[in-house]
């Protein structure tokens, strides 16, 4: 099972960063400067999620997540997975964490994604995760 961005979301927001870049040409220098920095965050973005695919990937010997430098594999004896909610401000969020850390050893590894890094419900992928894991 795999989970990452979805394609048409990167697909927007790489066309959209074209279309702001090629609007900044048409504005003030200093309009131009913040237009610019927002069309390259945006293709910065898509970029990011276009390389990192599967973002999330689990197998028959763990949990692999693919980052910019490499891959992170967290077997499944070591990780713990549950779903963080947080609310800010009247706003719900919802993140999947998937931590390597015992009682013991504090040195483990934390990610967390979220609903857009997943392409899915984070509730959704714990269950699937769970599902997954060997007895």
């Amino acid at each position: 099972m795999e989970w990452s961005a979805r394609p048409g979301t990167v697909t927007a927001l790489a066309v959209a960063g074209l279309a702001l870049g090629t609007a900044a040409w048409l504005l003030e220098p200093v309009g131009r400067v913040l237009v610019g920095a927002a069309a390259v965050l945006l293709l910065a973005i898509a970029g990011r999620s276009a390389v990192l695919r599967p973002r999330l990937a689990a197998g028959p010997d763990g949990v692999v997540v693919r980052t910019l430098t490499g891959r992170l594999v967290l077997p499944w004896s070591h990780v713990r997975v549950q779903v963080r909610e947080t609310r800010r401000r009247g706003l719900r969020s919802r993140l999947l964490e998937l931590d390597t850390a015992t009682g013991t050893d504090a040195a483990g590894q934390l990610v967390l994604l979220g609903r857009w890094e997943l392409g899915a419900d984070p509730d959704e992928v714990a269950r699937s995760l769970a599902g997954r894991r060997p007895a």
